[in-house]
């Protein structure tokens, strides 16, 4: 049996119970200290790391008696991200110590900044941390822990496009509670983009619930997609780049003319990506976004969300772009007339659905862009 003090997100209760499957009553916990250690935050990451500091104190929580299958459970869940387990003496509130071991992160792995806050953690990450950890371990005895870490920035992603969604308005006409009925739910695959299964039910118009179906997704979580329009010389940009999806479904063309676009990361809002993405991949300097719409592109198989904006801007300013190289993007743009854009569109000649819903908002609303702009 193990003993193990934890000082960072584990010390949430309803994170530890997820990820070791079991309820936190049966749990032999006790708060307890590190000293000789603080606990700060990892610059740029939502979760902290413990450092030997001897001017301060490390407070925490001793889990006593963890099995063998506990420990299986924890290792998957830090093992990826360069923790190992060390021995230590921890003090307890009765004054009295106790052996544990500890993660600790591989020396320099981060770099770190300020101490670290759990009431403020719980607030801010506590539930997208939640539903990462569901994703996760649902792959646990299946894939390694270093292979769920190097898909953990995705996850992240899918875990912050969930809370947006469960956040929105709902359908007045259907009770989800009472509407859908989920009878099995299969996390398939995973990489940076995932796939669920679903066994379910949804009632239908006539009142009766339809037959138990079998479905799949794709899951992609949230985007943001920007058509960059410089009104006053009536030009848009676009961006080509090779995409792989369209090649292997027989694609004979499969390098896609699109805006601008990019995932949306988590504590980021739609517009901060666009403005973002505009200058990566195409080197322009956003002024400001119309909003165009918020659509899932293909709602019967892909879980994307897709914030599209037209993104006013001076096109004779452009300024690096290209992409980013360690993203595996290899980008190139081109500028174009308003009414070149809108013959490719009439001829058909761009497959990508964003690309086509901004140019025709962008018909729609073209007049009253450019005279706001002379």
């Amino acid at each position: 049996m193990a003993n193990l003090f934890f000082f960072g997100t584990l010390r949430h209760l309803p994170l530890l119970e997820l990820v070791l499957g079991r309820s936190g009553t049966a749990l032999n916990a006790q708060a307890a200290q590190l000293p000789g250690h603080g606990v700060y935050q990892v610059a740029g990451q939502p979760f902290p790391a413990i450092e030997e500091r001897a001017d301060a104190t490390a407070e925490g929580v001793l889990v006593q008696d963890l099995s063998p299958a506990d420990l299986d459970a924890l290792n998957f869940y830090e093992g990826g991200f360069g923790y190992t387990l060390k021995p230590v003496t921890v003090q307890l509130e009765d004054g009295s110590t106790a052996p544990a071991e500890v993660y600790f992160p591989e020396p320099g792995l981060w770099q770190t900044a300020e101490p670290w806050d759990l009431a403020a953690w719980v607030q801010k990450w506590g539930a997208l941390s939640m539903r990462a950890a569901e994703e996760v371990m649902a792959y646990h005895g299946r894939m390694t822990a270093e292979e769920v870490a190097r898909c953990f920035p995705s996850v992240r992603r899918r875990a912050a496009a969930w809370l947006t969604a469960q956040a929105r308005p709902g359908d007045p006409e259907h009770d989800l509670s009472k509407d859908v009925i989920v009878h099995s739910h299969t996390r398939a695959y995973l990489n940076f983009f995932a796939m669920e299964e679903m066994e379910l039910q949804f009632r239908r118009y006539d009142g009766s619930m339809s037959p138990v179906m079998h479905r799949c997704a794709s899951m992609a979580g949230h985007a943001a997609v920007v058509l960059p329009y410089d009104p006053v010389r009536d030009q848009v940009l676009l961006v080509e780049q090779f995409r792989a999806p369209p090649f292997m479904m027989g694609e004979a063309s499969p390098w896609m003319w699109e805006p601008v676009a990019g995932v949306i990361d988590p504590g980021e809002t739609p517009e901060e990506t666009a403005i973002r993405e505009a200058q990566e991949e195409a080197g322009v300097t956003v002024q400001r976004l119309e909003p165009v719409a918020q659509v899932y592109p293909s709602s019967g198989a892909l879980a994307e969300l897709i914030h599209v904006f037209i993104g006013i801007s001076d096109l004779s300013d452009l300024n690096g772009g290209g992409g980013v190289a360690g993203e595996g993007e290899d980008i190139r743009s081109k500028i174009l007339s308003y009414d070149e854009l809108m013959l490719g569109v009439d001829g058909q000649i761009y497959q990508d659905m964003p690309l086509v819903t901004a140019a025709l908002w962008l018909a729609r609303h073209r007049s009253r862009l450019r005279i706001a702009s002379s």
